[in-house]
């Protein structure tokens, strides 16, 4: 402990001084800083330089959206400045992507107690799925007869399904996991790296396959080739259905409510404003709070702020304080910047408030707009289930 504090010391000294500075300042917490040190390993000094201007610096031009980093905690900054790592990482995320499927394994660890550990080392898509159906499966057993956690339900589900048992009244769901893919690297045309919902950036290689197979539990949404915001999938009725659910799961990443880090695919969509007091079933009006915050919402003076369709509600506490939103950090992708090509459009032709969704643009536009060859991918529609 006492050499990893040294080197984490030497590192900011050294290596990082706009983090020493947020520090020195009270901005960031020293767990702040241990993850910025952590993140900044294996970049080179103009690399380190980036991530830190990044979070932290104001007058950054990436600068990150939402809440400031000192205001996130810890585990999620931690989420944030290693996708930001993956993005911009010298080495490029295919390649560091295949010389660690080369280690997938198996591994068995005995424990105390009659107790062991069985853990597995997957590609994100696979272990994503997993996980979800998982979740699902046990969520579906919770009840007032069923004693087991969410926890112990799905490790007991786990061991049936690896060991061929069935369990009475144990269901069987397919995973939902929902896939963020930028347009130009789903035909092909980019390697800009996809996002897996709850893990974090992908392959794009990884994402085309998924799509190229008819992988059934993964929701493709794609993302602006302009400026890397997702397309606006948009409805208009009480119940909200499948495509704004999925959207909403792409907006918020998680629960919105402060420090609760719970991504689990059946987050609740809300209403911020209900349904009977005027207010609308749009993106806008739209939260995805857990169950436990959902509760919370409806039982207690916390009240969440106004979401906008690319950011999710801030909540104001009964005391009166106001805590941001922690909105997805989308960053233009990467090929604007080499090639030189700037597409310039009018407000409305590319605005998501006016794309409406029961009229997409037809199989192959995005291509011909730009100069590409149309793509037999480009016959999937925004929303799509694949």
């Amino acid at each position: 402990a006492a050499g990893a504090l040294l080197a984490e010391s030497q590192t900011l000294t050294k290596h990082l001084p706009m983090t020493l500075s947020a520090l020195q300042a009270g901005s960031i917490s020293w767990q702040h800083a241990r993850i910025v040190c952590d993140e900044t390993t294996g970049l080179d000094p103009a690399g380190a330089a980036a991530l830190e201007a990044h979070f932290l610096d104001p007058d950054a031009v990436n600068l990150a959206r939402g809440c400031p980093a000192g205001e996130l905690i810890p585990s999620r900054f931690r989420y944030r400045a290693r996708t930001w790592r993956e993005r911009h990482h010298p080495v490029s995320i295919e390649k560091r992507h295949a010389k660690g499927l080369q280690d997938r394994r198996l591994e068995y660890t005995p424990d105390r107690d009659g107790m062991a550990w069985l853990s597995a080392y997957l590609p994100a898509g696979q272990a994503a799925g997993i996980w979800d159906r998982a979740t699902t499966a046990a969520r579906a057993m919770q009840g007032p007869d069923e004693p087991r956690t969410l926890t112990q339900l799905r490790a007991d589900n786990a061991a049936n399904w690896l060991l061929g048992g069935v369990t009475e009244g144990t269901p069987s769901p397919r995973a939902q996991v929902l896939l963020t893919v930028p347009v130009l690297s789903l035909i092909g045309a980019g390697e800009e790296p996809a996002t897996l919902d709850g893990y974090g950036p992908i392959p794009a290689s990884m994402a085309r396959q998924l799509v190229a197979d008819g992988a059934e539990s993964f929701h493709r949404v794609l993302t602006d080739p302009r400026d890397g915001a997702p397309l606006e999938i948009g409805r208009t009725s009480y119940r909200v259905p499948t495509a704004m659910r999925q959207w909403l799961r792409m907006r918020d990443g998680k629960c919105p409510f402060p420090g609760c880090n719970n991504h689990s695919l059946d987050n609740e969509a809300d209403h911020l404003l209900a349904w009977a007091d005027g207010g609308t079933t749009g993106i806008t009006n739209l939260g995805q709070p857990c169950h436990k915050h959902h509760r919370l919402k409806h039982t207690s003076a916390w009240r969440p702020t106004p979401a906008t369709q690319n950011k999710p509600p801030g909540w104001v506490s009964p005391s009166g304080r106001h805590y941001q939103s922690e909105q997805q950090d989308w960053e233009p992708p990467d090929w604007l910047s080499f090639t030189g090509r700037e597409f310039q459009h009018e407000e409305q032709d590319w605005d998501p408030a006016h794309r409406p969704s029961d009229t997409p643009d037809p199989p192959g536009k995005l291509e011909a707009e730009i100069g590409l060859p149309r793509n037999p991918l480009s016959d999937l529609q925004v929303g799509q289930s694949v």
